[in-house]
């Protein structure tokens, strides 16, 4: 009986502390929206797969830039802001995710966070990952080295999205888009 308790005991800690992902919320208008943590899961499901497949499809990686940061990348870890309800997110963020695939980065180092879009909880997630980062426009895509960051990628890259980044994991000099 104490071996039955104790593996309910811990079914139940280990159910309680998992982290929900890719919670959906509808608006008024019918629209869906995914906040909070997503995975890739969340972005191939329905409604949110026809855009994010689409950009994936047509998208062209730069293969020239991307061994330039490929080392560099792995050493950071990731969160990427964006909004399922946002065009520039919806533009961006496939083609974020087919670089970070071609450079066979860990996708267990990329955290990702939707945001929301109503009047109360506008760019916010319900559990505050943006809390401190002054999240202004979406998508954000913000490189972590040793827990501090490193830089990031405001709306729209100011060259393309590989040259940003080799310009940031080269450490070379980059300002962002809105640089706060």
């Amino acid at each position: 009986m104490k071996h039955i308790f104790a593996l309910l005991l811990t079914f139940y800690m280990a159910t309680a502390s998992a982290q929900e992902f890719n919670q959906e919320i509808e608006l008024e208008n019918g629209q869906k929206l995914l906040v909070g943590k997503i995975n890739l899961d969340g972005l191939r499901s329905e409604p949110y797969n026809q855009w994010f497949q689409n950009g994936l499809d047509l998208y062209e990686v730069d293969n020239t830039l991307v061994p330039l940061f490929e080392n560099a990348l792995k050493g950071h870890h990731i969160q990427l802001f964006l909004g399922t309800w946002c065009g520039d997110s919806r533009r961006e963020v496939p083609r974020i995710i087919k670089i970070l695939e071609m450079a066979q980065f860990p996708m267990d180092q990329l955290e990702i966070i939707a945001l929301d879009r109503r009047q109360d909880h506008y760019k916010r997630s319900p559990t505050g990952e943006e809390k401190g980062l002054n999240i202004i426009k979406v998508p954000t895509l913000i490189f972590f080295k040793d827990g501090k960051e490193v830089n990031r990628i405001v709306e729209s890259p100011l060259e393309s999205l590989e040259e940003d980044m080799a310009q940031i994991l080269l450490k070379k000099s980059y300002t962002p888009n809105y640089a706060y």
